[in-house]
This record gives structure tokens, sequence and C-alpha cells, in this order.
């Protein structure tokens, strides 16, 4: 898995705990809807720390939390 990939299965995730959908996510982390559904379908390719950390506090969890996450132990090489 890519680490793109796991970014968003631990979005989806974290939004399924907590019965948010993506808007709600969206308008709690203060970034704009469409933002954070190209960060969802794939549109973004390289989601920033920045965008993860704005994710998180709409989440209220920290980077740390947000990260310690199997999804990120083993990850594929991007190496190209």
């Amino acid at each position: 898995m890519k680490a793109q990939e796991a970014v968003v299965l631990r979005i989806k995730s974290l939004c399924k705990e907590r019965n948010l959908k993506i808007s709600q996510l969206a308008y709690s982390a203060g970034m704009p809807e469409s933002t954070l559904k190209n960060v969802m379908n794939g549109h973004s390719k390289n989601t920033g720390i920045v965008t993860i950390k704005i994710i998180c506090d709409g989440l209220d969890i920290s980077l740390d939390d947000f990260f310690q996450c199997s999804l990120f132990h083993k990850l594929e090489q991007e190496i190209s």
C-alpha cells in the first residue's frame, strides 16, 4: 500500500468511528470541502503534512494519533 492510500483509509476509518461525513469533517477542520474531497477521491496524489494536521485538528487528534495505526507500519517504498 502506498502512503496516500493509507492516509485516505485512515481518514475514512476515523470518520466512521465518529459518525462523521466528509463534509462535516471539512467544516470542523475549517477547510474547503473540495480540498478534502480531492484528498479522498485521489485527485490529490501527495497530501502534505500541513493538510493532514488540519484534518487532525478537525478530528481533535494529534498527528501522532493519526499515524499510530497499522496502516502506516509497512508502506511500500515510493522512491522512483
